[in-house]
C-alpha cells in the first residue's frame, strides 16, 4: 500500500461505531415497562431457531486493555453465585419462549473460562432442559490460556463445546506486563494441546495491535508463535484507549502507546503475515483458513455481524443471558440486561426478567442495518435493491449515496448505478463510510466521545 494511501486513510480516520448492531448500543433508551420485550419473546416463530448469548462478567486480575464489562474477583464464591442467578434467569426466559430450538450457543465475558467445570455442566444441562439444543448446534467459549484445567476442558467436551476462541492478545512479555497480563507463551501452547487431545478442533486465536511497547518486529514475532498452533481464525482487533469510558486504562502510560502511524503498520503487519501463512482476510478484523466456514460464508455472500463480530449465525433472534449481556428479538428489538450486578440480581430475586434497556427496530433501521451490514461482511451493495426489498422506493437512499462522494474522490468507494463497492485498499475506512447510513449518528448532540478511532 502506497504512503499516500496511508496518510490519506489516517487523515480521514474518525470516531466511529463497530456496527455490530444498528441502532448502536449507545443510542438504547432506558425501559419504562419490560412489557413490548415480553410480548416480542413469547411471540416468536415456533419454528425458527435462536441463538444464546451468556456473559460472565468476571475476572481473576483485570488487565488495563480491557474494554468488557467485567468485575475482578479472586474468590470464586461470588461467580457460583452468579451462576444460580443465570439458572434462574435461564427458567423466567424459557417461561415466556418455550422450548424453542437454539442454533447457536456463545459464552462471552469477563473470561468464561473461570467457571469451574462442575458450573459449566449446571449451566449446560440447564439450557439442554428448558431448549431443544440442535444436533450441529454451534457451542463457542471465550477462553483465558491463564484459566485452562483440564477439569474445565473435560466440560467442554463432555457438553460439547465445538468452538474455542483463545484470548492470546501478544505474546511479547514487555506488552503484557505494560497492560497487567502475565502470561507466558507456553500456557496457549498447552490450553491449544488439551483442548485438541479433547476433540475441540476449532480454534481461534484473538490478538490485539495498538498496545504497549508494541512495534512491527513484535507482531511479526507474536503471529510467528501463533501460527505454531495452527488455528482455524484469527481476529486481530485494534485497542481502543478510552480512559474515559474505562477508567483502569489510565494505568497505562499513554507515552508507550503506538501513535496511529504506527498502528496503521502494525494491522498490515498482521495481514501480511497470516496473508502469507494462507489466511483469508474477512471483514475488517477477522481472517480464516479458505475451508473454514466463516471463509466459506464470506465467498458465499452469507456472513453476518453481531455482537460477538463476524459469525455464521443467521438467526433473527439472539437472546441474552446474564449482566450487561445484549439480545436482537426476530428484527423487532434490541435489549439489554441491566449493567448492575444488584439490579440485576434483585431483579432475578424478585422472579421478573432483568431487562433494563429497550431500542425498538423501525422499518427504516432494518433496511439501514441491512446496508451497513453488507458494506461490513461484503464491501459491496445495491442500494436501489436494498430500499425496494425493504418496501421503500428504489431512491429513497440516494441523498446518503451523493454524501459518499468525498471517498470516491480518494477512490476508496466506487459507485456503480446504485451499487456501491469499498476498495480493498479501504477496508480500514469501511467503518467511516456506513456512519453515511447512520442517521442516529448524525443526529448525536453528545459531546463526550462514544466510539474509538477506526484504525
Amino acid at each position: 500500500m502506497t504512503c499516500d494511501l496511508k496518510q490519506t486513510i489516517l487523515q480521514m480516520d474518525g470516531r466511529v461505531p463497530r456496527y455490530t448492531s444498528y441502532p448502536t448500543a449507545p443510542h438504547f433508551k432506558a425501559l419504562t415497562s419490560d412489557e413490548a420485550y415480553v410480548n416480542a419473546i413469547e411471540s416468536l416463530p415456533d419454528d425458527a431457531p435462536i441463538s444464546l448469548y451468556l456473559h460472565i462478567p468476571f475476572c481473576p486480575k483485570m488487565c488495563w486493555y480491557c474494554g468488557c464489562n467485567t468485575k475482578v474477583t479472586r474468590r470464586y464464591a461470588p461467580v457460583e453465585d452468579y451462576v444460580h442467578l443465570l439458572l434462574r434467569e435461564v427458567d423466567l426466559v424459557a417461561e415466556k419462549t418455550g422450548r424453542k430450538s437454539v442454533s447457536h450457543i456463545h459464552f462471552g465475558g469477563g473470561s468464561p473460562s473461570y467457571l469451574r467445570g462442575e458450573d459449566f455442566d449446571l449451566l449446560m444441562e440447564k439450557l439442554r432442559a428448558r431448549f431443544n439444543i440442535l444436533g450441529d448446534a454451534e457451542i463457542a467459549i471465550e477462553i483465558d490460556p491463564r484459566n485452562v484445567s483440564e477439569e474445565r476442558v473435560a466440560s467442554y467436551a463432555r457438553q460439547g463445546v465445538n468452538r474455542v476462541s483463545l484470548g492470546v492478545q501478544d505474546f511479547d512479555d514487555k506488552v503484557l506486563a505494560a497492560v497487567n497480563r502475565q502470561q507466558p507463551f507456553e500456557l496457549s501452547y498447552e490450553a491449544v494441546r488439551l483442548l485438541r487431545r479433547y476433540g475441540i478442533d476449532d480454534i481461534n486465536l484473538d490478538l490485539i495491535y495498538g498496545l504497549p511497547h508494541q512495534s512491527c518486529d513484535t507482531m511479526k514475532k507474536a503471529i510467528a508463535l501463533a501460527l505454531t498452533l495452527k488455528p482455524k481464525r484469527f481476529a486481530v482487533f485494534g485497542y481502543a484507549h478510552v480512559p474515559w469510558m474505562k477508567k483502569h486504562m489510565r494505568l497505562i502510560e499513554e507515552g508507550t502507546l503506538p501513535d496511529k502511524d504506527l498502528r496503521y503498520d502494525l494491522f498490515q503487519t498482521a495481514c501480511d503475515e497470516l496473508a502469507a501463512a494462507g489466511y483469508q482476510m474477512i471483514g475488517i478484523d477477522h481472517f480464516a483458513l479458505p475451508d473454514d466456514t466463516l471463509a466459506m460464508a464470506a465467498d458465499q455472500g452469507t456472513m453476518r455481524r453481531n455482537f460477538q463480530g463476524y459469525t455464521v449465525d443467521s438467526t433473527q433472534t439472539m437472546i441474552g443471558l446474564g449482566v450487561s449481556s445484549i439480545g436482537q428479538i426476530d428484527g423487532r428489538m434490541y435489549a439489554q440486561n441491566a449493567c448492575d450486578m444488584p439490579a440485576y440480581k434483585a431483579a432475578i430475586l424478585d422472579g421478573r426478567l432483568p431487562v433494563q434497556k429497550q431500542c425498538p427496530i423501525t422499518a427504516e433501521d432494518r433496511l439501514r442495518a441491512d446496508v451497513i451490514e453488507r458494506l461490513m461482511c461484503d464491501f459491496t451493495v445495491d442500494l436501489a435493491q436494498h430500499c425496494t426489498a425493504h418496501g421503500f422506493p428504489a431512491n429513497h437512499l440516494d441523498a446518503e449515496a451523493a454524501r459518499l462522494q468525498p471517498y470516491e474522490a480518494m477512490t476508496f468507494v466506487t459507485r456503480t448505478g446504485s451499487r456501491v463497492t469499498v476498495s480493498p485498499d479501504a477496508r480500514l475506512m469501511v467503518r467511516s463510510i456506513c456512519a453515511v447510513f447512520d442517521t442516529y449518528l448524525a443526529a448525536s448532540t453528545s459531546q463526550a466521545p462514544k466510539h474509538a478511532q477506526a484504525v
